[in-house]
């Protein structure tokens, strides 16, 4: 289906330090009107990787040369295990190297690996230059394209370096999701069904109505759920831009999620296999703790399932669980803290205790 900027969806975002808007629809990536009335320099920069830059990297080369003296390429590794501080360098080499200066536009062109590394590098190059996120995975367009997090990770924590820099624009095209391998754009669905838990049971249920048409990459429902999942993380972004209170709750499935991934290795189970799982886990331990009914918990139990997403975690141990849990941002006086479920659409992050938190690990554990 053809679009245009001009006819696509538009979802404004304000933090009160910052406006821009995120443009959904399809086509957009070659059209030249999706990037009219972005900052102007000599010198666009693409930051992509070895996978995304030959599918996608020449139509966005193409369209920015209507608005840029020069376009150049830098490509990074494909996959999480590379977000880290070599291939961070990399991009200021690239940057360095071709002579770029204040008024540098980055366009970061990739998931959420890439959109992250290129924020942290905007953000940090000649203390900031302006850039323009162009996620082209499901889980990016929906989640980490927008709120302006950029980090690299550590050995010892995911995530754990890095500033908040918000983008001039996000454009979500969405025929860059065809090229989507299965496992990446199920992975994605994690980052899209956390959004009704946390924040609106409504569109849970519409979820629940639409997974097969989602899990088809249905137009219409695609774009439905980026839109939706994109105003709720706009308006969260907006009372809390820098994450003091209400948007860690965005976070629902990300502790226990994150101590996955940190556990296993970066990139072996995908970030959103991993926040799926994290939700079970987050879902179970609402239930332990008396605030969530069993039943809406077996109800998001059967929805991550249907959408192809694990519901339980490697068996790392509830001691490791817990020790790679405390590494967690939102961990206080090195007191773990949870995004809970109050019930479906109302979320609150607070501590639980250890014993509860391990009961929960270790029945959600493969071996367990």
């Amino acid at each position: 289906m053809a679009g245009s900027a001009d006819s696509c969806v538009r979802v404004p975002v304000d933090t009160g330090t910052s406006r821009y808007e995120i443009l959904i629809g399809r086509s957009l990536l070659g059209d030249p009107a999706s990037w009219e009335g972005l900052p102007r320099g000599r010198h666009a920069v693409i930051v992509s990787n070895t996978t995304v830059a030959p599918l996608w990297g020449a139509a966005l080369r193409e369209a920015l040369q209507a608005h840029y003296t020069r376009v150049t390429v830098v490509e990074l590794p494909d996959g999480e295990a590379h977000k880290d501080w070599p291939a961070l360098s990399r991009i200021f080499d690239h940057l360095l190297t071709a002579g770029c200066d204040r008024k540098t536009v980055l366009f970061a062109l990739g998931g959420g690996v890439v959109g992250d590394m290129t924020g942290f590098a905007a953000g940090c190059y000649m203390r900031g230059v302006p850039f323009v996120q162009v996620p082209t995975t499901l889980l990016a367009q929906v989640d980490s394209s927008v709120g302006g997090k950029t980090a690299i990770n550590h050995p010892l924590g995911k995530n754990m370096i890095g500033l908040f820099y918000q983008p001039r624009r996000v454009v979500c095209d969405l025929d860059t999701l065809s090229t989507l391998p299965r496992r990446e754009y199920v992975a994605g669905l994690a980052e899209v069904i956390k959004y009704g838990p946390i924040a609106d049971a409504g569109f849970l249920a519409w979820l629940e109505d639409h997974l097969d048409e989602l899990l088809a990459r249905d137009d219409a429902a695609l774009t439905h759920a980026i839109r939706r999942s994109c105003e709720i993380k706009a308006q969260v972004v907006g009372e809390d831009e820098r994450e003091a209170g209400l948007r860690a709750i965005l976070n629902f499935g990300h502790t226990f999620g994150h101590a996955i991934e940190t556990g296993l290795g970066y990139g072996e189970w995908l970030h959103g296999e991993a926040v799926g799982c994290g939700m079970a886990m987050a879902a179970d331990l609402s239930v332990e703790l008396g605030m969530l009914p069993p039943e809406d918990a077996r109800r998001l139990h059967r929805l991550l399932s249907r959408a192809g997403l694990p519901l339980r975690g490697p068996a790392l141990g509830a001691a490791r669980y817990l020790e790679l849990m405390g590494h967690d941002k939102k961990s206080e006086a090195g007191q773990i803290r949870f995004v809970l479920l109050r019930r479906l659409g109302d979320a609150v992050v607070m501590p639980a205790d250890d014993a509860v938190v391990s009961r929960v690990v270790e029945r959600r554990s493969v071996d367990g």
